[in-house]
């Protein structure tokens, strides 16, 4: 049977101040495989943390659960050393590849290395079919320039680079989301460091292709500027893509025939869109194929910023959108806590009720038939 990790940290994310923090989707998971917690608060919101925390706290005492079952720490340095204690049995991280190689390289000087669930995020290409383009060019740019800035681009299924195809529906389709960005208001970054270097990456991206930003000037504090960048894809280089956290989006025309090699040159994305046109169109089955092979969710003709807590949901990809092949959001996020743990030849009165005969209070399998309760 399956049974629990023991603790487990939980770090908190910039971005959702609950549902990947503190009372998030991780902190549910690992409480529901009887794992105990210690979050890393973010430092994003220490104050909404801590009131998270006492929440939690005070719904374990009136539960008569044990003490501790849920604790929090503060700090860069709290986190550190969270990892490195030996009480410590994995490690559930949403955030950037550099905090999280700072955390595993703690993991690996262990004596005893404990699993690492990171989820990292990644740029979750949208492809857009000529066919699709052809028919609907408006609605799409209407839909994906409110998904690329919604919340202000900080979200970790934001399509962060759109595949549009090099025909005239195509360069009209890039007209419009060009327009809709000029029109578009200075949306709230989350903090200074997160401003500062969604700012650097629209530079990195002005050096190579062809910006537009929101006609509205910039003000004080950490509002800033939506936009979008053009590129050929002869120019492209998919090795070499990375996500900018924030309301920008890269637009890369394509050729038809070339678009399938493209596509296999990306890197793993948490989730990849494609927008078909009406009828039989092999280009939108062959560009879902090809997502499928990079991707934990696929998506059609819809956008990719929103996750459903559900039995059917993956939220989770190839690197570098995660470092494992587990979901962190829904019921299956449970299973990284937990671990298989078989009894052979055991005496009765030292097996869990569950694993004893004639139990029948969960679904059991015995000599391979399954059994349901009741």
């Amino acid at each position: 049977m399956l049974v629990p990790l023991g603790p487990v940290a939980v770090f908190g994310a910039s971005n959702f101040p609950l549902a990947f923090s503190v009372p998030g989707g991780d902190t549910a998971a690992a409480l529901a495989a009887g794992c105990a917690v210690v979050v890393k608060a973010h430092s994003s919101h220490p104050l909404t943390s801590a009131l998270c925390g006492r929440i939690l706290q005070d719904a374990v005492r009136a539960h008569g659960a044990p003490e501790g079952t849920v604790s929090l720490v503060y700090g860069t340095d709290a986190g550190l050393t969270l990892v490195a204690d030996p009480r410590i049995t994995a490690a559930a991280f949403t955030g950037g590849h550099a905090g999280a190689a700072a955390l595993k390289t703690v993991i690996a000087a262990r004596d005893v290395p404990i699993p690492f669930y990171g989820e990292l995020g990644g740029v979750n290409p949208l492809v857009v079919t000529p066919l699709a383009a052809e028919e609907r060019a408006e609605s799409i740019a209407e839909g994906l320039v409110d998904s690329f800035t919604l919340g202000g681009g900080q979200f970790c299924t934001k399509p962060g680079l759109v595949l549009v195809p090099g025909t005239p529906a195509g360069d009209g389709l890039v007209d419009a989301v060009r327009r809709r960005v000029a029109a578009r208001p200075l949306p709230a970054m989350l903090n200074d460091r997160i401003a500062t270097s969604y700012a650097g990456g629209l530079d990195h991206l002005a050096a190579t292709a062809d910006l537009t930003r929101s006609a509205e000037p910039a003000r004080e504090g950490f509002r800033t500027r939506p936009a979008v960048a053009v590129l050929d894809a002869e120019r492209f280089v998919a090795a070499r893509v990375e996500e900018v956290f924030g309301p920008v989006a890269l637009l890369v025309r394509y050729r038809p025939e070339a678009l399938d090699p493209l596509l296999r040159k990306l890197p793993g994305a948490l989730v990849g869109t494609v927008h078909g046109g009406s009828g039989d169109d092999p280009v939108r089955d062959g560009a879902a194929a090809a997502l499928a092979g990079r991707s934990g969710r696929v998506l059609f003709d819809g956008y990719p910023t929103g996750v459903a807590v559900s039995w059917a949901q993956q939220h989770g990809g190839p690197w570098p959108a995660t470092d494992n092949q587990h979901t962190s959001v829904g019921p299956a996020g449970l299973r990284r806590f937990l671990r298989p743990l078989a009894w052979q030849n055991s005496p009765a009165h030292l097996l869990p009720p569950e694993l004893r005969e004639g139990d029948a209070s969960v679904p059991r399998r015995v000599d391979g038939r399954l059994r349901l309760p009741g």
